[in-house]
């Protein structure tokens, strides 16, 4: 159907061509021979005029074609982005499969998250989900290399790199931990709107504050100056994302509640770690959210 259209589109354009051909050899035919001279003239003039016309065609029907290639991309995300919404995570990813091989950084980040998504997925077994993992890696790179001012290649590629370390030992995670951190704040640089990036840097900051002392060895022999954080910095981000956007992810919530519980604030940990039980999942990760956060609400009725 979009070869038709581009046919379609070309003969509107060829037709007109193709009458200015006739039209001068017309011309040419009916002049007279004392006028061969004049004749001459008509014809050496309509060869840069049919020249030009061939170039205008090929500019318009490149245009043409981008602007059909862009259009067919947005429509690919929007399905893409419907069905991210929907939690149907399999369909999904089979959708952005189709355009692995794509040049635009907004379907390959989309098809890391889609890689990432499934491979929470609790009947994914082991090999693939580490598969997943590192083939997430692969395109969050690539949309990065794509497109360096995408925000959410960025905050996709922060992600999938912290998601690889687990495959490949603490010291490589934590080695990763800087990188890690600075591609977030370039995720929050190039877009201050975006909930999710002011979520993961509160993940990092939480994830370092409760770093068992084993792991902090790990990180004093990588950095002169190891990562460090605290449960408060982390609630401030996970406060500023909800200011953002509020009720925009189950995960948010929880830790929320479980930063406050670090803090020994019982009733405002409490007070989170409902919201989180009580909202309605969408996909896998928002019922392991809701299950762990029923399992912290039961210590507090011990």
């Amino acid at each position: 159907m979009a070869t038709t259209s581009c046919l379609r589109s070309a003969a509107r354009v060829v037709f007109p061509i193709s009458r200015a051909v006739r039209s001068a050899r017309t011309r040419w035919l009916l002049t007279t021979r004392g006028q061969t001279r004049a004749a001459g003239g008509v014809w050496l003039l309509s060869v840069p005029a049919v020249c030009y016309l061939g170039g205008e065609l090929y500019q318009r029907l490149h245009r043409a074609a981008t602007v059909h290639a862009l259009s067919h991309v947005e429509e690919v995300l929007e399905q893409a982005d419907y069905l991210y919404s929907c939690g149907e995570t399999e369909k999904l990813h089979q959708l952005l499969l189709q355009y692995k091989s794509s040049d635009d950084a907004e379907c390959l980040w989309r098809l890391a998250r889609a890689c990432r998504e499934l491979a929470l997925m609790s009947h994914v077994g082991a090999e693939q989900k580490k598969q997943l993992t590192y083939e997430a890696l692969e395109y969050a790179t690539q949309a990065l290399e794509k497109n360096e001012a995408c925000f959410a290649a960025h905050k996709w590629y922060a992600v999938c790199l912290s998601d690889v370390g687990d495959y490949e030992g603490v010291k490589v995670k934590i080695g990763n931990s800087y990188i890690i951190k600075e591609h977030l704040e370039r995720a929050v640089e190039l877009n201050p709107k975006d909930a999710t990036s002011f979520h993961i840097l509160g993940y990092w900051c939480y994830a370092f504050a409760e770093l068992p002392w084993y792991q902090r060895k790990v990180a004093a022999m990588i950095f002169a100056s190891p990562p460090t954080a605290t449960f408060e910095e982390a609630l401030a981000f996970f406060q500023k994302a909800e200011e953002v956007d509020p009720n925009f992810y189950s995960k948010n919530l929880l830790m929320m509640g479980k930063a406050y519980m670090m803090m020994k604030d019982n009733d405002r940990a409490v007070a989170w770690l409902t919201r989180a039980r009580d909202y309605v999942p969408r996909n896998e990760e928002d019922k392991q959210v809701h299950k762990e956060a029923v399992d912290l609400l039961k210590k507090f009725k011990a």
